[in-house]
This record gives C-alpha cells, sequence and structure tokens, in this order.
C-alpha cells in the first residue's frame, strides 16, 4: 500500500489494449495497484502516433503509475498465472477485439462469473451485443452518432468536429466511475459485478447529452419538452470577440453580470430596458448588442480587457492557444504541470491530472514502470464490513447535502441519487439554481427535470443564523456535502472544510470551481465556455479549412460532465477509504485542469514541439462528409492504409487523392449520392469506422441505443410528456437502473427533512417559515 494513497488496498488486473488504459490509469492515480499484462511482444500501443523518438504520447500518459508485466498466452504457466492474478484482484478492465483476456482462453465475463468477488468491466467501442457490435468507433465516430457533431459549427453547412480526443477521455472517465461504484457495493455487499461497457453510450451520457444537463443559457430559451432537431442556433450565447492581440469571450448569465457589461458600455439608452435582465431578451438583441461590444473591445488587448471585466463584475476570459495556456502560470503555481521525460532525453511540461484530495493532488509521478514479474505489491490487510442486501443500490444509507448548481453541481448530485443515496437538495430562496430557469409560463425546465430527479428539496437560508444551525444539525448526520461555488463562498458562509470536519471527522467536501481553490486564476469568474477559452480548448474546437475567427464551442457544455463525474469519483474514493477505517476528505476540482487533461496528448505533443522536440504524427484522416438528403452528413475515418485502399476501392477509384482536401473531395463525390446510414454500414462492413449524423432527435431510435435499452421513459407530473433518460452509468449484470422519482420543486421536501432529519414539530417548522429561515413550495401548501 502506498503510503498517503487513497485507494492503497484496491488491486487492479489491467487488460487492455489501446484506448482501455485510461481507465485504470484513473485508479492508479488514486494510489491502486494496477498491473498491466502485455504479450511477449508489448501492447501495440506502445508505438501508436502521434509519438517522440518511437514511444507513444498516449500509451505513455494512459499507463501512468502503473507496473507493466508480460505474460505469454501460448504458455500454460502463464495463462494459470493470469488466472490466480484475477483471483486475488480486485477489478479487471479489458478491452480490445479480440480482448486481452480472450487471448488466455477467458473472458472478462467469465472470470466475473468465476471470482464471484470481482469488479470485471470489459471496455468496447458499443458493448457485447447489438447491431453495431462489430463496428469500430474512433473519437469522430462517437461524436456523429452522440448528437455532439450536430450541434458543431456554423448553422449551415459543413459541420466541424470537435477536437480529437475529448470522446475517448469522456468514454475513460464514465468507465472509472462505473468500476468504483461497482467496487463501492462490493464492499457493501460482498459481491462483484460484470461491467458491459460500451464507449459509444458513455458519451452519449457524459459529453454532451442531448437528454440531460444543459447550460443555463440554453434552459432559458428552450421550452421543458422541445428536442434540438437542426444544427447550432445558439452560438452568440457566449459570443468571441476579436480585440487589439487577440480574441476574448464574455460569459452573461445573471442581471448582476449584465448590469455590469451595460455599465461598461456606457448605459446605452437602446440596452436600459428591464427585459434585458433576461438571457433570453438578449439573445434576441444580440446583433445590435454584439455590435456595440466588438466596437468597445476592438482597440483594447486581451489583458486589459480581461482585468477591466474581472474588476466590473463580468465574466471575460482570452481565448488561448494550448501553447499559450500551456505558459500560464497559474498552472504551474498550482502544480497541474509538471516536466516529464517522454522519451530519451525529450522533457516536455505534461498535465498531471485534475484529482485532488485533501490538498494533494493524485496524478502523473512517472511513466509505466516494467516491473518484471506478474506479482501484486504486498498491501495492508482490512476488514471488510459485514455484507449488506445485495439488492439494494450501492448507495443506499448514504446522505448527502447537495449545495452544487448548474450542471457540474447538478450531475454530481444526480449521480449519487440515481445509486440510491438520500440527496438533498439545499435550495436558497435567495440565489435559486441557474437550472430553476425556465421559458415564460413554465414552471420546470426540461434540464431541472433531468437532473435533479430522485432528489428531496430542501429550503433554507444559510445566511440568516438559524438556517446556518440547521445545517449544523444536518451536517452532524450526514456523509458528504457538495458544492460547486467560486473559492471561498462556502467558507464566507461559515463552513469551511475545517468547521465541517469539526462538526463530523468522517465528513466528505466535493468541490469543483472554474480554476481550482488557489493558484492566480482560482478568484476569476469563470463557467464552462470560459474554461474552454483560457485553456486553449476553444481554439481546438473548430476547423483548418475555417474562417479564423470562428468558433464553434458555444453550444457544448464541456467539461462540465465529466467535471461532475470526476468529482464523484474522488468523493466516492475518499468513502471507501474512510469504509476501510480512514478518515473524511476535502476533494477540489478544477474545470481548467479537468478540461486540459482531457485533451492530454494534444497538449503534450503541443508542448514538445514548442520545445523542438520532432513528433510524429498519426497518418489518419477524419472527416465531415454530406450525404444524399437535406443538410445530411457522415463521418469516416481512415486510420491506416488499408483504410484508404478500401475506400478507394468502394468508391471506384484506384488510390485517393494523398492530400486531405483531394481525398475529401474525391470521397464527397460518392457519399452526396447515398445516405448516411448506407454509407456507415458499409464502411463498417469493410472495417472502416464511419457513422452517420445523428440529431438530438433521432438518438433514441438509434438500432443500437434501443437493442441496449440505454433510456427509459421519464415522466414528470410538471412536464407535457415522458422524456428519455439513461438510468444507469454503464449496462450491469447485477446493479440494478435508477429509480425515477420526479425532481422536486424548490423547497417541495422542507417540512418532511424537518421533521424526519432534525426531528422539528410543525410549530418549531411553521415558526422558522414564517421567519424566513425556511420556505416550501406553494404548491404542496396549497395542496
Amino acid at each position: 500500500m502506498v503510503e498517503g494513497s487513497v485507494l492503497g488496498s484496491l488491486r487492479v488486473l489491467d487488460l487492455s489494449v489501446g484506448n482501455g488504459g485510461a481507465v485504470s490509469r484513473i485508479l492508479a492515480d488514486l494510489g491502486a495497484d494496477v498491473l498491466k499484462i502485455e504479450p511477449p511482444a508489448g501492447d501495440p500501443a506502445r508505438h501508436a502516433r502521434p509519438s517522440v523518438a518511437g514511444r507513444s504520447i498516449a500509451f505513455t500518459l494512459d499507463n501512468a503509475g502503473k507496473r507493466c508485466a508480460r505474460l505469454d498466452p501460448d504458455r500454460p504457466r502463464d495463462r494459470e498465472r493470469l488466472l490466480e492474478l484475477a483471483r486475488t484482484a480486485d477489478v479487471v478492465v479489458d478491452s480490445g477485439n479480440p480482448s486481452g483476456a480472450a487471448l488466455f482462453g477467458t473472458s472478462c465475463a467469465e472470470l466475473g462469473a468465476t471470482f464471484d468477488h470481482l469488479v470485471a468491466l470489459t471496455y468496447s467501442d458499443f458493448g457485447s451485443a447489438g447491431p453495431y457490435a462489430s463496428w469500430r468507433a474512433t473519437d469522430a465516430v462517437l461524436y456523429a452518432l452522440s448528437s455532439s457533431l450536430s450541434r458543431t459549427g456554423p448553422t449551415t453547412g459543413r459541420p466541424v468536429l470537435p477536437p480529437a480526443g475529448v470522446a475517448s477521455a469522456t468514454a475513460a472517465v464514465q468507465a472509472a466511475w462505473a468500476v468504483l461504484v461497482a467496487y463501492f457495493d462490493r464492499l457493501r455487499c460482498g459481491r462483484g459485478d460484470f461491467i458491459d461497457f460500451s464507449r459509444f453510450e458513455a458519451v452519449v451520457q457524459a459529453l454532451d447529452p442531448p437528454f440531460g444537463s444543459e447550460g443555463q443559457a440554453a434552459v432559458g430559451l428552450k421550452a421543458p419538452t422541445e428536442l434540438w432537431r437542426g444544427r447550432p442556433r445558439n452560438q452568440q450565447i457566449y459570443p468571441i470577440f476579436r480585440c487589439r492581440d487577440g480574441h476574448v469571450r464574455i460569459c452573461l448569465l445573471s442581471p448582476r453580470q449584465w448590469r455590469g457589461m451595460r455599465a461598461w458600455l456606457g448605459e446605452p439608452e437602446q440596452f436600459s430596458g428591464p427585459e434585458f435582465d433576461t438571457i433570453a431578451a438578449r439573445y434576441a438583441a444580440s446583433k445590435e448588442l454584439n455590435a456595440a461590444i466588438a466596437a468597445l473591445f476592438a482597440p483594447q488587448s486581451m489583458d486589459e480587457l480581461v482585468a477591466q471585466g474581472q474588476a466590473r463584475g463580468v465574466p471575460i476570459a482570452a481565448v488561448l492557444t494550448p501553447a499559450e495556456a500551456l505558459s500560464v502560470k497559474h498552472f504551474r503555481d498550482v502544480g497541474a504541470l509538471a516536466d516529464a521525460v517522454i522519451a530519451p532525453g525529450s522533457t516536455v511540461p505534461i498535465p498531471v491530472g485534475p484529482l485532488v484530495i485533501d490538498g494533494v493532488r493524485r496524478g502523473f509521478v512517472e511513466p509505466a514502470e516494467q516491473s518484471g514479474a506478474p506479482a501484486w505489491r504486498d498491501r495492508a490487510v482490512t476488514a471488510e464490513p459485514a455484507p449488506h442486501d445485495a439488492t439494494s443500490r450501492p448507495f443506499a444509507g448514504l446522505r448527502i447535502l447537495d449545495l452544487g448548481v448548474i450542471v457540474a453541481g447538478g450531475e454530481l448530485g444526480r449521480l449519487f441519487a440515481d445509486l440510491g443515496a438520500e440527496v438533498i437538495k439545499i435550495e436558497s430562496p435567495a440565489y435559486p439554481d441557474g437550472l430553476r430557469q425556465a421559458p415564460a409560463g413554465k414552471p420546470m425546465s426540461r434540464s431541472w427535470a433531468l437532473t435533479h430527479r430522485n432528489e428531496s428539496s430542501l429550503g433554507l437560508d444559510l445566511r440568516h443564523p438559524e438556517g446556518a444551525q440547521l445545517f449544523c444539525r444536518l451536517v452532524e448526520g450526514a456523509d458528504a456535502v457538495f458544492a460547486n461555488f467560486k473559492p471561498g463562498t462556502l467558507a464566507s458562509l461559515g463552513f469551511s472544510y475545517d468547521r465541517l470536519r469539526a462538526l463530523n471527522p468522517g465528513i466528505v467536501l466535493a468541490e469543483s470551481s472554474a480554476f481550482g481553490d488557489h493558484g492566480p486564476w482560482s478568484a476569476q469568474m469563470g463557467y464552462g465556455p470560459l474554461v474552454r477559452a483560457s485553456t486553449g480548448v476553444t481554439r481546438l474546437w473548430t476547423s483548418a479549412d475555417a474562417d479564423p475567427d470562428a468558433f464553434y464551442d458555444a453550444t457544448t457544455i464541456f467539461p462540465d460532465h465529466v467535471v461532475g463525474r470526476l468529482t464523484a469519483i474522488a468523493a466516492l474514493a475518499v468513502l471507501i477509504r474512510r469504509g476501510r477505517g480512514g478518515c473524511g476528505g476535502h476533494v477540489h476540482i478544477s474545470q481548467a485542469e479537468a478540461a486540459i487533461n482531457q485533451l492530454a496528448a494534444v497538449y503534450v505533443a503541443e508542448s514538445a514541439r514548442a520545445a523542438g522536440i520532432s513528433v510524429t504524427d498519426a497518418d489518419e484522416l477524419h472527416a465531415v462528409f454530406p450525404c444524399r438528403g437535406d443538410d445530411e452528413w457522415c463521418v469516416v475515418s481512415m486510420c491506416s492504409p488499408s483504410h484508404r485502399a478500401t475506400v478507394a476501392e468502394l468508391i471506384g477509384r484506384p488510390v485517393l487523392p494523398q492530400d486531405r482536401a483531394g481525398a475529401i473531395a474525391a470521397i464527397s463525390q460518392w457519399t452526396v449520392e447515398h445516405t448516411n446510414t448506407e454509407i456507415a454500414a458499409s464502411l463498417q462492413r469493410l472495417g472502416v469506422p464511419a457513422a452517420p449524423m445523428h440529431r438530438a432527435a433521432d438518438v433514441p431510435s438509434d438500432p443500437q441505443v434501443r437493442f441496449r435499452r440505454l433510456y427509459t421513459e421519464m415522466a414528470h407530473p410538471l412536464l407535457d410528456k415522458p422524456l428519455p433518460t439513461e438510468t444507469a452509468p454503464a449496462l450491469y449484470r447485477r446493479i440494478p437502473r435508477a429509480e425515477l422519482r420526479p425532481a422536486p420543486m424548490p423547497g417541495e421536501h422542507t417540512r418532511e427533512i424537518c421533521r424526519s432529519a432534525l426531528g422539528l414539530t410543525t410549530d418549531e417548522i411553521d415558526k422558522l417559515v414564517a421567519a424566513g429561515v425556511l420556505f416550501t413550495d406553494d404548491t404542496a401548501e396549497k395542496g
């Protein structure tokens, strides 16, 4: 067991090849003993491009902190050794086709069935069964099928692919969460589980879910049951403006922020009406409003504008390149970047990892270690708790006080509520959650209904002395507190981690913020769009053929959903540590660091080039092609010379042009004559990754989605019709799917919680309501 590690007692047998290594890397960052088994010649992914001196950047990053050993599946003794390692492991992670386990005459499913304690995860592109089971996915394919592609790019014309790497990294985070959930449940009930994990389903759930949490601006513009049918309509919600030395982005959400911007503009009469306090009114006038802001910003520098905006309370950020982001002092100061040797004589700054627990960064220390003998490290013997009912949900019995807001905070609470935790959403009468904003005449947004199901709502004024006392009493009986306020806000309310820990030594405080809780940028206002701008992601979320002033990431919610899951992973790791006799802890995740780590391989390649180190890029072509029909598109990924030859033969050409533009033009002449589903099916049958571009409304009817039963219809009494919603982080063999209790109105459960959790009488509750300490749902009161 590694001193100071969080999951030092966890043993993970990694049989994965390729992108599966990113899953167990997250567990290694948390201190797990991860033993990677390779064939005698080594994992082919060691040489995947982009590479430096023949060493794959992705492999170096995905396998940091592990020990690597080799076993020969042709040797009976090595086959027996693999089974013995599985028997003494806690978790097995497998991927590839054929999988690593298959080379040894078994499978993850068989290992899970043989060893009842084992959590066994098979990590594949589309899952083990269904119409797409034999299909191959790249990030481009996952963007197309998940509907992310349809929401990226101009309103008309060719869609723009999001940056390569985001989809794969998102799937790895979702898989790590699924594994830790099953392991926590194993500790609770004594039984492991088999997880048939689909990267496609993970991207649908955790990147830009078509049926899930949306950004606050989008919530305010859309009806509760509206499905996104078309191409991007809201690229100017978080507009970007050219200035003297580059670009800046603003993110105006609250009335207070807008008033700061209006004052900056000189209080123009044209925008003085009270209606401009709403996002919808500002968006309707965006042409005139953005022209006025552009004229104000044009002669000034990025640094000047950011300083003025922050002083005026206007959320603003410079739009940096990846190289510029890596040179920012903030990331060095907080330890988010470290110099590492990725090949002999090649030292570059790399993203260390976004997981910070108890003030310690849990991430990259050194590349994978060649351990030689396939054996586990010694670990401390700890007694596991007495088994509980294996049929209940994993988090049954946990109580969480949820102060989280909008997407990253909302997702965190939901992840625990869906799996059985009692999640009490603390709602403020003066500062309602941004997702509470709904179109005129509608009592609830679709996003709130999807994000906060299975939770209870307590209306409580934390700023009132008596409200603070009630919260203290709740903390004493809780397992965790979740929040994603600006750093310092929770402490200013009187609830720093030290105070919470004094009230309850076992409490877990899990927080996230735009730029972390310390460092030069920690005090800056930040939302996802500003995080993307300041970390270089916005610059990557465009096309080489596009206008240099055109950016296409306004309609993504990245990295909020991923941050919610990273925070959940770290919080659950601390709960596991506490359950094994350890202590509570403090988790803080930076959205900016999460974003950089999602694209770590891209940033390392940029670092190497900036340092004058030669990088061998992958000879791949991922592109979007027009198809038959109105605004219909598909993606094709040619990852090898054989893929190019296959495509050339299919479209009736001896070879494809070598240059990118020529190849795209040649293929487009063929694709425009066929439907996108025909093209995808034809190419996938030939082993070439391809997919049709789905809109959000297409996803529930996708054949693979239907076969795997990803969605369940969720009804809410305040919505006109049921909504599709996912009900599990992955396809478990044993763990049940989520219940679907309706999301609450503000203060809907105030009286119930005060009676059951605080022991208050009806008279005491009435007095506190009259004093403004508590508030209840008016509709419930009338009922």
